[in-house]
């Protein structure tokens, strides 16, 4: 076994997550164990990557579609209780580059593991960067000043695509809220780590994915097609929850958002408005009485000789 886990959640994307593992799979400098968690796929998923199972490739099925917030709460507590030291967080369509993890394990390296997470710059398939996944860099701090290290930027918040966590952290800190279902949970989890437990994450601007969707347009609820807008019921609920839990200022930054939006709304959408409201408002009410739990690895799923 190796000392890091590349935990991938995929959901009916089989072609994706192949294209995935073949890239972790060929990773240069650094290897990783790779633990792949189905949410119950029905596009035949399992016999696709069927053919890399075995030695660093594992696989388990969660038997329901719990979202990305509950495949990555599940795999992680795989990752837990198998004892892998450190866990490398991405979603089935993420294509790290050959050296992503390497510049991810220099990080590491360089701040002698003083860092709440790592997160890789996340581009999109032109080479653009991927909008869906800028990270929130802390205002006035400066870079790292280790000299191996200087493309490593203080961050705050970051998305599950390319994302490093220490196992150790994972036990103090938490689990992703698996209720959060998509959307949300990995904003909530960093900012969980760096804003409300004061422990910095980190930019490893080096470290590079391709973050293989669709579109780059990044999510707009005003313009947004028509399918996509039960996904912002989770976003609004998800983020009422989040923003509640950082007091007086996070409440303002919610309430600051959902006025943006609105007015996105009003002055953008060019059809479903009544809808898109509806999304909007009804979301952020459910928000009000959301109050999920943070979940904690149990003890006895250390491994023995940390016991």
């Amino acid at each position: 076994m190796n000392r890091i886990a590349a935990i991938i959640v995929t959901y009916n994307r089989k072609e994706l997550l192949q294209t995935c593992v073949e890239h972790l799979l060929a990773q240069e400098g650094a290897v990783c164990d790779i633990l792949i968690v189905d949410n119950a796929s029905t596009d035949g998923t399992y016999e696709t990557i069927k053919p890399f199972l075995g030695g660093r490739v594992r696989y388990f099925n969660t038997g329901e579609n719990s979202g990305g917030a509950g495949g990555f709460n599940f795999g992680m507590k795989k990752a837990l209780q198998a004892g892998y030291e450190l866990l490398w967080l991405m979603d089935d369509d993420t294509q790290p580059c050959p050296d992503a993890l390497a510049k991810l394990l220099a990080a590491d390296g360089a701040l002698k593991g003083e860092y709440g997470f790592l997160s890789s710059t996340a581009l999109w398939t032109d080479g653009a960067p991927c909008r869906m996944n800028r990270q929130k860099i802390c205002k006035g701090r400066r870079k790292c000043e280790t000299p191996a290290a200087q493309d490593i930027v203080p961050i705050y918040q970051a998305t599950f695509v390319s994302f490093l966590i220490q196992a150790s952290d994972v036990r103090r800190f938490g689990l992703p809220i698996k209720e959060f279902f998509i959307w949300g949970d990995d904003i909530e989890y960093t900012r969980r780590i760096a804003v409300r437990g004061g422990k910095t994450g980190y930019l490893v601007a080096q470290s590079r994915v391709v973050h293989a969707m669709k579109s780059n347009t990044g999510s707009n609820i005003a313009v947004d097609r028509t399918e996509r807008l039960w996904q912002y019921a989770y976003a609004y609920r998800n983020e009422c929850y989040l923003y509640r839990k950082e007091g007086f200022f996070g409440v303002c930054h919610y309430l600051a958002r959902c006025g943006r939006d609105f007015f996105r709304i009003l002055l953008l959408a060019r059809g479903q408005r009544a809808k898109r409201f509806g999304v909007m408002f009804s979301s952020v009410w459910r928000g009000l009485s959301f109050h999920p739990q943070i979940e904690f690895a149990p003890e006895d799923d250390l491994p023995e000789e940390t016991r």
